[in-house]
């Protein structure tokens, strides 16, 4: 009778799951359809901060504007640091890039983001109470990211120095979403896996051997300090100097490519 039951809770547990992704994806797209494009000042946001969105085709743009909608729209801002406040034009550039890393993907526009925290510049401190290092943004498990406007506005402005911190620590929200920040986010199967697991790896030996041997990298070095880091800075290169990557890590572009959904090469 207990085996019964417990059987029983087990399929209500199972169904009720069920039933909330269904509802939550119900409830995203509904947003999406919603949202609509952006206005005219919210585009000259983009031409002025963003270099790499004019490159980006149009009808990807027409996808990604309602995803921006929705991102600054229902994710909270928070101004710190001496920063009077988060402007719309501030809100509007970040989420741009953020959701780059989303509009080719079966995405769940980064539920596990609630709070951005955003400073003039680089900011003191970590999450360990005894760190004071200086730093341009962080990616939280517990749902913030925390970025310096000045670090924002450098990165968007120069589309082809492979470093952008929107991209970096929005990379890290997706690698986060599966518990753990490890270079291995949320992927569709096991054969998916696999297949990350060989590129991501192999790709990894490599870059650090470079690094030891005082080889020059597309990719910028931090990516060494561990596989989470590495998959933030391939997430900005990829997207940043994707002809570079392309041809020193093919397997690694592959992999960025069917993760992303997109391929950057072509823009």
């Amino acid at each position: 009778m207990n085996a019964l039951l417990w059987g029983f809770w087990l399929v209500v547990v199972i169904a009720i799951a069920v039933w909330a992704f269904g509802s939550q994806k119900r409830r995203r797209q509904k947003a999406l359809e919603q949202a609509g494009p952006l206005s005219d000042e919210d585009r000259g946001f983009l031409d002025d901060h963003f270099d790499l969105w004019k490159k980006i085709p149009d009808e990807l743009r027409r996808r990604i504007e309602p995803i921006i909608q929705v991102l600054v729209a229902e994710k909270n801002f928070e101004a710190c640091g001496g920063l009077e406040e988060v402007t719309r034009e501030m809100k509007v550039v970040v989420m741009a890039q953020a959701a780059l890393l989303l509009v080719g993907r079966d995405h769940r526009l980064f539920s596990k983001l609630r709070t951005v925290l955003v400073y003039p510049d680089a900011f003191s401190g970590g999450r360990e109470e005894d760190d004071d290092s200086v730093r341009l943004g962080e990616s939280w498990e517990s749902g913030s990211v925390i970025l310096s406007w000045r670090s924002v506005q450098r990165g968007g402005e120069d589309e082809k120095d492979g470093r952008n911190v929107v991209l970096h620590e929005f990379a890290h929200q997706l690698d986060q979403e599966n518990r753990h920040a490890d270079g291995l986010p949320q992927l569709e199967n096991r054969n998916t896996i696999g297949k990350w697991a060989h590129a991501f790896s192999s790709a990894y030996e490599d870059f650090c051997r470079d690094l030891d041997e005082r080889r020059k990298t597309v990719m910028d070095p931090y990516g060494a300090s561990n596989p989470a880091e590495f998959f933030a800075v391939a997430t900005e290169t990829f997207f940043e100097k994707s002809k570079q990557l392309h041809r020193d890590y093919p397997q690694l572009y592959e992999q960025m490519k069917e993760y992303y959904g997109l391929d950057p090469l072509k823009w």
